[in-house]
């Protein structure tokens, strides 16, 4: 496999652990791109790396770079998709990847055009604890699907002005950690929801603070997501099968589920891969895709996901000020 040259856009927690991820198996950043210079230079300095651009845009010029890592604001990454794509750039976007769907099918002709590999950045399609779990399923052991619950909850302080509540940021639970739910949902269930109800309570500043999500698809199964900014809840997926049901924690970046039984309620504990290098997965995946296996970034989910979030903004009447 091609060494790729990785860069990173935005120097926050996820571009310091995408380094870590390359550091692990005696790799580099190629580069770096911040809106604010200084913290690329600081940056740039704490992990070796030796080319910092002066403008956000060289990063887009560089001919050497093979793979961009876009972890800035969520309402900024269209503007650096759109640059991104057209230059011929592979990317891996945070999460959420763009803010609505009409965003995501731009990016997606973008890359199609330009014969390059997009996706989002989630951890849940790509930690091996999922690989395992989905062939478990595939097995037929556990029957078919009934049930889905989901909860993410944080408790974030009433600090208006933060990225979580502020809506010049595109705040709120549904971008920041629905987004888990909903692909987590997405990934165990047969097709797409095609029926959901939902409520919200907002925050003052017109983000939504909390929802509650019920979905149902063609094939009736069904699933429940329960969200919070200012309560704190378990990160709890629990999946009901005719025959047994799985729970798992913490699982945007899981390595462990446990399954009973309903028959005889004997359980069963699987664990693979480890919490820590939920980003070296992602990388790894990222790579393969290029190299021709492009279904191991799931387009398609983030698609169904996408068009899930947008549709409930719809319902809610919410908007961010780039959509008005």
């Amino acid at each position: 496999m091609k060494n790729y040259n990785w860069a990173t856009l935005g120097c926050g927690v996820i571009a310091n652990e995408l380094a870590a991820a390359l550091k692990s198996r005696g790799q580099k950043l190629y580069s770096v791109a911040n809106r604010t210079h200084e913290k690329a230079v600081a940056f740039a300095e704490k992990y070796g790396i030796e080319k910092v651009y002066n403008d956000i845009d060289e990063l887009f010029k560089d001919e050497n770079v093979d793979i961009i890592y876009i972890s800035t604001p969520h309402n900024t990454h269209i503007k650096y998709l759109r640059k991104a794509l057209a230059a011929g750039k592979h990317v891996l976007c945070e999460k959420s990847i763009t803010l609505n769907s009409d965003e995501l099918d731009e990016a997606i002709s973008l890359a199609e055009k330009n014969h390059v590999v997009l996706a989002e950045a989630m951890t849940i399609f790509h930690m091996p604890i999922y690989k395992a779990l989905l062939e478990k399923v595939n097995s037929g052991d556990l029957g078919e699907l009934r049930l889905i619950q989901m909860n993410f909850g944080s408790y974030k302080e009433y600090n208006m002005n933060n990225r979580f509540f502020n809506r010049n940021l595109a705040g709120g639970a549904m971008l920041d950690i629905g987004v888990y739910a909903l692909s987590f949902v997405r990934m165990f269930m047969s097709s797409c929801p095609n029926d959901v109800l939902s409520q919200v309570k907002y925050a003052e500043t017109g983000v939504d603070e909390q929802a509650s999500i019920l979905l149902k698809n063609k094939e009736e199964e069904m699933a429940t997501v329960i969200l919070s900014l200012h309560a704190k809840q378990p990160k709890r997926g629990t999946i009901s099968f005719d025959k047994g049901y799985v729970e798992i924690f913490e699982y945007p970046r899981g390595m462990e589920a446990k399954i009973t039984y309903t028959a005889d309620g004997h359980c069963e504990t699987i664990s693979a891969g480890h919490t820590k290098d939920a980003l070296l997965y992602e990388v790894e995946d990222m790579e393969k895709a290029i190299e021709g296996d492009k279904a191991l970034m799931h387009l398609d989910y983030t698609k169904d996901v996408m068009k899930i979030m947008t549709d409930i903004r719809k319902s809610w009447g919410m908007k961010y000020p780039e959509e008005e």
